[in-house]
This record gives C-alpha cells, structure tokens and sequence, in this order.
C-alpha cells in the first residue's frame, strides 16, 4: 500500500474513533485503541452498493473495488462510515470479483453497522487475556476488535461458509492479530475448545443453542440477537454466568439486531403497500394512540404474544402501519385523530390494544427474564412474577437452518 494511501486510510480512522466518541457511542479505552490499530481497509477491501429501491427484482449493485482509483475514495468514506458493509452475495467466491455493475443475488455476508459492533463489544467488558468466541463472524470486523483487545491465541470465530472463513483468516493474518477462524456450523459454537469468557453472536437465533450456553465459562458473558420471522423488532439477549456457574439471562428490545441465519424465512410488508394505499381498510375509534417507537419493552412483546412473529411494520409508511402477510391483514394508525383502519380477517389494532393494556398492568416492563434449563428444554420468558406478568416461551430452535461447510 502506498505511503498516501497509508495515511489516507490513518485519517479517516482516527476521524471514525472520534466521530464515535463525540457521539457517546464509543466509551472503552481499551476499544478505542482498537479501532485505531485494526486496519478495516484490510478486513474489507471490496463492498457493494445497492443502486436498485427496496422490492425491486433482480436488484441491481455496484461493487466497489478498494485497489481501483475509481473507487477508492467512495470505499474508504463507506468503510469508516456508520453504514453496514456489504460483502458477499448468495455465497459467492471472493477472489474473483469483478467491480462495477451487478445484477441479482441476496447478500450472505456482511459487516454490520459500527456503532452496533461498538455497543455488542463494549457491553460484553472485554478485557486482556480473556477468551472470545465469535459466532458468525462473516469478515472478522468484531473478532479483528475482540482479538486486540484479549490478545494473540485468544479469540476465534465460527463461520458456516468456507468462502468467506478462508477470506476472513487470510485478512486476519495478514493484520497478525493471532485471532482464528474456523468454518462450521456457528449453532455448535466450538465444542472441541477451551471454555470462553465471552461469546458474542454476529447471527439471530430464536432461542439460545444448548451448546453456546455449556462453553461459557464461569464468570462468562453471552451476547446474542433473539430473532422471531418479524425483522421489525428484535431483542438484545445477555446471558451471565455467574463464577458459581449459575445463569442469569436478560433480554430486552432493541431498534436492530443481527440477521437470522441464511434460509431464514423474514416477513415484509412490500407486497402489501400498493393494496394498503388502495385500500387501507374500514375505520373505527382506539382508545390506543400509536405507541412509540422506542416502547422496546411494548415492541417486543408484541414480537412474540401477537401470533409468535406473524406481524411486520412498515417503517417508511406515513402513519404507523403492521401488516400481518400470512392472514391479509393490517392496521393503519390513523393521523391521530383516535381512529384506526383495519383490514382482514385479523383485528391487527384490536390484538395490540389487548397487549398494550396487558403490558400497562405487568408495569411497562423495558426487560425480561429468560430462563435457561440446564440441558435444553424449553425457554421461558417473564417480565416478574405477580399475576399480571407477561410471559411467552421462546421458538424452538429447530426454526432455524443448520448449516455445514
């Protein structure tokens, strides 16, 4: 790399770190200094951008090739953004890609957007000399991070495609962090190695693998994204284990989360726009203004109570709107005036009414207990324990894909 490029991609670092810290997302010293050291144009040296609008198929990218004149400075300016980096489509080789226009494919990798990368690291409290496992690391962005901070030999990654593994461990290596990745099925985590102080999940599950929960080691902390079908609200799942071993595990909504595993099947509300526009359906009085939309607490209960992931939000809607795909369903929020349109068999408003009233009386709780049975066995979720508590059981784990290289 050229001694001008050197310092074009030190500068825009540093101006990333500081934008981080000027905006309170980026408190740890420790992680500061990581992200100054770990070079992302080595972990990322392509990326793609979508040129076509949401709905649109095929969808139509441009990729970004960081080696070309042509495309350097938009890459170096998107790869120390706040924007998720695009990777690899539908599994695809990486070292044959070709930049500039292309047609087709759904992304299967990705770096995910740093402020959250920031906030699943800080909140996990990494320290020197800990052990770290990252589950579905994709191109090792978080375990590049993770492994400066422990130290060479103790961070490693699982990752379901071999493609994108041997991608990430040649990027790694050429940093010489000593981190390493190895390809598998991320739902095992790493059976064959030492416990691990920390464990974080660059992937949704809908329930906590057996397996995650027997290799963290006492004293140990497990981050995940808890995932129903519904990408509109999912939910943040720190499990502790106490240096006695037992378990404690909190979850709690969130504004986004890491993607399911590929093959998952998601919800949208697209199909629908055209037909609610048309027809938004008949109009009735609510009692029930639109509740905000940082009611994380409200929202993921409504993930899971109301039909188990059955219900999508529209967030580019003009008033709030969810849409139930399955049942042909949706409610629209009136312009608050106290009425509301349903359409469908499904009383979409009636049924968040009924948890909103629920959710009133357990106390309006921004958290939940999850308990964890040693062995597997159904989870069980609880905002407390009195009468009116809510209470759900996670999916089965089953619902997701299992992968193999």
């Amino acid at each position: 790399m050229s001694a001008g490029l050197n310092a074009a991609t030190h500068a825009k670092r540093a101006a990333m770190v500081d934008r981080l810290v000027s905006d309170g997302v980026l408190t740890d010293r420790r992680l500061r200094s990581a992200l100054l050291r770990v070079r992302r144009e080595v972990l990322l040296p392509h990326a793609y951008v979508r040129v076509s609008g949401p709905g649109a198929e095929p969808i139509e990218w441009r990729l970004l090739q960081g080696a070309h004149p042509e495309d350097r400075a938009e890459w170096l300016e998107l790869i120390h953004s706040d924007e998720s980096i695009l990777l690899q489509r539908d599994g695809e080789p990486l070292d044959v890609l070709c930049r500039g226009p292309v047609s087709g494919g759904h992304m299967s990798s990705m770096s995910t957007y740093t402020p959250a990368t920031i906030g699943a690291l800080q909140t996990l409290r990494l320290e020197p000399g800990q052990s770290f496992l990252e589950l579905g690391p994709g191109p090792g962005v978080s375990l590049a991070l993770a492994a400066a901070v422990t130290g060479p030999g103790h961070a490693a990654g699982v990752e379901r495609d071999e493609r994108m593994a041997a991608f990430a461990q040649q990027n790694l290596d050429d940093l010489g962090l000593g981190a390493k990745v190895v390809a598998g099925d991320a739902l095992d985590g790493l059976p064959a190695e030492r416990l691990f102080d920390r464990i974080h999940s660059g992937i949704g599950v809908p329930c906590v693998p057996p397996a995650w929960i027997q290799q963290l080691a006492p004293g140990g902390r497990l981050l995940t994204t808890l995932a129903t079908r519904t990408p509109s609200w999912p939910g943040q799942l720190l499990v502790s284990r106490a240096p006695a071993g037992e378990i404690k595990a909190v979850l709690k909504g969130t504004p986004r989360g890491y993607r399911p595993m590929l093959g998952y099947r998601w919800l949208s509300a697209l199909d629908h726009r055209t037909r609610i526009k048309a027809r938004p359906g008949r109009s009735r009085p609510t009692a029930l203004a639109p509740p905000a939309d940082d009611a994380y607490g409200f929202w993921i209960a409504a993930a899971y109570v109301l039909g188990n992931g059955s219900l999508v939000r529209d967030f580019q809607a003009e008033t709030m709107t969810i849409v139930a795909p399955d049942e042909d369903s949706w409610a629209v929020a009136g312009p608050g005036d106290g009425t509301v349109r349903v359409h469908g068999r499904r009383d979409v408003w009636a049924e968040l009414e009924d948890l909103h009233a629920r959710w009133d009386r357990a106390g309006r709780p921004d958290t939940y207990t999850v308990e964890l049975p040693d062995g597997g066995g159904p989870q069980y979720v609880t905002s407390g324990t009195g009468r009116n508590a809510l209470a759900w059981t996670l999916p089965a784990l089953a619902t997701v894909p299992r992968q193999t290289p």
